[in-house]
């Protein structure tokens, strides 16, 4: 029989790319199942992997968790018996929950949500393909890219033969076409089939519109078609690869805290 390490499931939660909490009990008080340095991985689908104590408890973490996932950002809760419990927060500003558990303890559990960094898949070989993916890697995103992994830091992923469909990807990760002339259509096929928000591409408008009404008459409907952006890039005046590269990752910065921009909570001077 295999004894369980928590550390082991997190770090597979990790290599998986999978959203998850790590819920860890700081403090219990009264009689109660959980323990202080109980801990336990609850995943987006809501499966507590260790141990937090008994249902009640497990219940609070659970809905605490689908909320820190969301917000992203870590937090304390304290699950207390239900007649305790007359507000949102405790005396110390520490968010409750009810327990309906007969035993009558009170657990403090540290919640710490991780998602994996937005991923930026690459396609091309050439220079401006090499500098996006360098660029992209020291900025932290993940690299899905078919360009040559060497001198590439952080997470990398070699893509083959166009195919994306391994990479898990999501709304909020990005794809750049920058084939320049190898493998054109098929590259922009596959990422604008991709469900990434943002696609771009490193080409003329006109080359971008050519390659468009091919996919168009294969049948790609407009609205796939109306996402691609081309030339990718803010217009930062760059000629160079890396120039490229560096306008290309700002449009990406950009638009990955576009909605903190918009609140306010990014200043952004003109």
């Amino acid at each position: 029989m295999t004894s369980f390490d928590i550390f082991d499931t997190i770090e597979r939660l990790r290599a998986e790319g999978r959203p998850f909490c790590v819920a860890t009990v700081l403090r219990a008080a009264g009689i109660t199942a959980a323990k202080a340095g109980c801990k336990a991985a609850i995943t987006d689908t809501g499966e507590i992997i260790g141990h937090l104590g008994g249902g009640c408890v497990q219940g609070a973490a659970r809905k605490a968790a689908v909320e820190a996932l969301s917000s992203g950002e870590p937090g304390i809760i304290r699950v207390k018996p239900s007649e305790t419990v007359v507000s949102l927060e405790d005396d110390d500003g520490v968010r409750l929950y009810k327990s309906g558990c007969p035993s009558g303890g009170t657990v403090d559990i540290l919640l710490e949500p991780y998602r994996r960094p937005p991923m930026v898949v690459i396609f091309g070989k050439t220079p401006i393909a090499r500098a996006v993916a360098r660029h992209a890697a020291m900025l932290g995103y993940d690299i899905a890219a078919t360009v040559d992994p060497d001198g590439i830091a952080g997470q990398y992923r070699l893509i083959e033969n166009a195919d994306l469909s391994e990479l898990g990807l999501s709304a909020g990760d990005f794809v750049i076409v920058a084939t320049q002339g190898e493998g054109d259509l098929a590259a922009l096929r596959a990422a604008i089939e991709s469900p990434a928000d943002y696609v771009g591409m490193v080409a003329s408008r006109r080359k971008a519109e050519f390659l468009k009404q091919k996919l168009a008459e294969s049948g790609m409907a407009p609205e796939r078609l109306a996402r691609l952006v081309s030339p990718a890039g803010l217009d930062l005046g760059g000629v160079d690869p890396g120039e490229i590269a560096i306008s290309i990752l700002s449009e990406i910065v950009r638009r990955r805290h576009a909605g903190s921009i918009e609140n306010g909570l990014i200043s952004v001077e003109s």
